[in-house]
Order: structure tokens, then sequence, then C-alpha cells
């Protein structure tokens, strides 16, 4: 396992979940919810800063099956934005089932579903993190798709 702290994003229309992980990759936690929109590079390459990763992972949203749709293909569009403003290397991880996860998790501590949406953000990129450290922890390679856009970040 590779040392260094890594960043996930689960990136919606309206907010963008932030996770982070130890120096170690053995604990991802909520970092904060960021507002999507026209400062969200900008907001995301401050908290990519503050952090100091060696990576950025973000959630990529496919079907049940597997296929991409409309939402995949945004994703795909905001992570090669973002590579091209960052000096780390950007990967997009597969995200299915993130949400539900983090939904039952939070009803599990006691969330109730109105309090879920504050939260519910951050904690899907706390499943997307921990997915992909998992990934690395089993594979011994970084997981997911390198996303082109960033000649500075090296694999």
């Amino acid at each position: 396992m590779r040392q260094g702290v890594r960043i996930a994003l689960d990136w919606g229309d309206t907010r963008i979940g932030v996770a982070a992980c130890d120096a170690d990759g053995v604990l991802a936690y909520p970092v904060t919810v960021a507002r999507a929109g026209q400062e969200e590079i900008a907001d995301l390459i401050a908290i990519i800063t503050d952090y100091e990763p060696i990576e950025v992972f973000v959630g990529l949203p496919r079907s049940l099956s597997g296929s991409e749709g409309p939402a995949a293909l945004k994703a795909r569009e905001r992570a090669v934005r973002l590579a091209g403003a960052v000096r780390v290397p950007v990967r997009l991880v597969d995200e299915r089932l993130t949400t539900v996860t983090a939904s039952r998790r939070l009803s599990e501590g006691g969330k109730r579903a109105k309090e879920q949406r504050k939260l519910i953000d951050a904690a899907a990129a706390v499943t997307i993190l921990e997915q992909a450290l998992a990934f690395e922890q089993s594979q011994g390679k970084p997981p997911g798709e390198l996303v082109s856009g960033n000649p500075r970040a090296s694999q």
C-alpha cells in the first residue's frame, strides 16, 4: 500500500461530498460538502491543497449492469477539468451503490432521512474512498482509471 493521503469526491449537480484518509490509507473520514457550480473547481483546489493528497478519486456513476449513462459522462468531464487544474493524479472509480451504502450507515447511526440530506454526500465520498483503498490493498495497484488532462501528474 502506497503511503499518502487520498481524497475522494462524490460529485453531484448540487453538492460535492469530500472525504479523505490518513497517510496509511487505513481510516477514511468525511471532510466537507462543497457547493457544485461556478466556483467548484476553485473550491476543490483549495481543499486538495490543504490536504496534499497523493491522488484524488472521483466517483463514476455506473448502472448496476456496468454501463455508463449521462451521469457518468458528466463525471468524466468534471474529472478532466479537475485533472487539468491540480498537480496530483485524478482517478475515476466505480461508485455503484455508494449512496445506498452511505444512507444505510447513517440510518443505522440514528440519522433520520431529513438529517441525512446534509451528510449523505460526504458519507458517500467516504464509501467511495473505502472501496478504492480496499482495492489497492487487495490488488497492490491504484484503483480506477487515470484521467487524462493533467500532464504534471504521474501514474
